[in-house]
């Protein structure tokens, strides 16, 4: 099964090489690896110029066609028509040596599955179920013999009847699902969401879809809008078994104040892909919990020592809410692929 791996970068030469090095090391190498590079410098450029890959193509692209979504929709353009998978991962990212060989291997074992992501290990906080151990929870995430602790956020929303009665990676009707993920048990989990750092779908899927223009630049929560339109064409699943670093390297993100106003307006936008016409009671939840998100943030100038970037989130979050009422991204036809 040949396939293609696209990296979008920006501003990030030395974090790339070492996601490259990492992909040297593969157990399955890709038949082809594009570079899509937003930079407004050359510093990446001489970085590849200096070290060499094999199969490896780059493309510079112009700053009508920079932004994260935009690059990644240049990459498809240019993929090889003889690969029949699509892979994408962030340029802050490190691979074990198996990535691409369990990656591919779980699009041959079901083809019913059209979308595949990984689990980044250092961000993974389940452990084993202790015998005779009660867990509360409205404190706890239990899943298949392990627990991971809930954070702050979550637990007011159990305790408040705000949470998800699904599982990780799947959006419920008010949209705000859990973000727990999955412990390391070498089991495959059918979700809705995919993670833009780790992801591939089968080619067919791309010759239906492509990544939606409504984002720009950061292009927050492109990713689960483009997961939700791909279920059209098959499951999508996280393989544990596909396993990666993430770093999450802090250039090219946007300030804080930015960053929180992405996160209810694009939320927003994701929660009507999946949901065009949602009652009373997913509107009321939607709301709620986009408020309470707020209040905690706020809260978080007194609890944490990030104090600055805490208020300019809240903030960020608030106007964001506040706009929804009066323009809101109906303009954009979310239903249109």
């Amino acid at each position: 099964m040949n396939f293609t791996l696209i990296i979008c970068t920006y501003m990030r030469a030395k974090p790339l090489l070492q996601l490259l090095q990492s992909i040297q090391k593969q157990t399955l190498y890709p038949n082809e690896i594009l570079v899509i590079d937003g930079s407004v410098n050359h510093e990446t450029q001489q970085l590849l110029e200096e070290n060499t890959f094999k199969n490896l193509k780059y493309f510079l692209v112009s700053a009508e066609e920079r932004g994260l979504t935009k690059q990644r929709n240049f990459g498809i353009e240019n993929a090889s028509k003889n690969s029949s998978v699509i892979s994408f991962l962030d340029d802050d990212t490190e691979l074990l040596p198996n990535y691409f060989e369990e990656l591919i291997k779980t699009f041959i074992d079901d083809n019913s599955i059209s979308g595949v992501g990984g689990v980044a290990i250092n961000e993974n906080n389940w452990s084993l179920v202790e015998p005779n151990k009660k867990y509360n929870l409205k404190h706890y995430n239990l899943i298949d013999g392990y627990f991971a602790i809930e954070g702050q956020r979550n637990v007011v929303r159990n305790y408040l009847g705000l949470q998800s009665n699904l599982g990780p990676g799947r959006m419920p009707d008010f949209s705000h699902g859990k973000t727990c993920g999955f412990p390391l048990n070498n089991k495959i989990y059918e979700v809705d969401l995919l993670i833009g750092m780790s992801f591939a779908f089968r080619k067919k899927v791309f010759d239906g879809i492509r990544f939606s223009t409504y984002f720009e630049g950061y292009g927050l929560y492109e990713d689960a809008d483009f997961s939700i339109r791909a279920l059209k064409f098959g499951k999508n699943v996280i393989n544990t078994k596909v396993q990666l670093y993430h770093f999450h390297n802090p250039s090219g993100r946007p300030n804080q104040y930015l960053y929180g106003k992405m996160v209810v307006r694009n939320g927003w936008y994701v929660w009507r892909v999946k949901n065009s016409h949602p009652n009373f009671n997913a509107r009321l939840k939607w709301h709620s919990i986009t408020l309470l998100l707020i209040m905690i943030r706020f809260s978080n100038i007194f609890t944490t020592t990030k104090r600055k970037e805490a208020f300019t989130e809240a903030l960020g979050r608030t106007f964001g809410w506040i706009s929804l009422f009066f323009y809101n991204p109906k303009k954009y036809n979310y239903l249109k692929d």
